[in-house]
């Protein structure tokens, strides 16, 4: 489980094609510029769960801080982690643990699928992303609820019957790689967890949802 905060942007050191699978290796070293441990401890342990651009991967292999995650093929047709170029830099979120505050809301990382970026751009103070997320994905989701975006949690500030959008702080842009993202890229989506449990309640009660104007 996690909460969509960030810790932060780690580059894609390489990439290997294995039998039936794809590994990827990512440098966990930046996070130690806002870890609060001893700087010898290790950032992961092998079987760790972390989440990569929202989606929960396992620590197959370590090399000092370069961690090597293999992603199967259901994985990399659900997500825009087969996309990844080496040097990319990704979103980059540990496990929570039983008793950690949870600044963002909870996060499973298991990615839905993907929606492609329509907007992109400058607002004055803030970065206004809005994303192409299909009908079905913004029907389950709430505006002014939770959204999870490339692993980051956010507020939803703009919600279409195909559209999500979200207002980007500078915090944000500075700890997450959302302000690189550009009109026609994909990001990996994940909708509110609990909101999600409440429609599949509801409606396996024989009752309808109807969305707010």
């Amino acid at each position: 489980m996690f909460t969509g905060i960030i810790e932060n942007p780690c580059p894609l050191v390489e990439t290997r094609e294995l039998e039936g699978r794809r590994r990827l290796i990512v440098d966990l070293a930046p996070i130690r510029a806002y870890d609060a441990g001893p700087a010898e401890r290790p950032l992961a342990a092998l079987g760790d769960s972390i989440a990569i651009n929202g989606c929960c991967l396992t620590v197959v292999a370590l090399t000092g801080d370069q961690a090597s995650f293999d992603v199967i093929p259901e994985t990399l047709e659900l997500t825009s982690l087969g996309g990844l170029k080496v040097g990319t830099r990704v979103n980059v979120e540990r496990a929570m643990a039983f008793g950690d505050r949870i600044d963002g809301h909870l996060v499973q990382g298991h990615i839905e699928g993907t929606g492609t970026v329509i907007v992109s751009e400058d607002q004055g103070g803030q970065w206004w992303l809005s994303v192409d997320c299909g009908k079905d994905f913004a029907a389950r989701t709430l505006h002014k609820g939770s959204v999870t975006l490339d692993g980051v949690s956010l507020t939803v500030a703009e919600l279409t019957a195909d559209s999500v959008a979200v207002a980007l702080v500078p915090h944000t842009l500075e700890r997450t790689v959302l302000g690189e993202r550009r009109v026609g890229d994909r990001v990996n989506l994940e909708a509110d967890l609990i909101g999600g449990w409440v429609r599949r309640t509801v409606e396996g009660m024989g009752l309808e949802i109807r969305r707010g104007t």
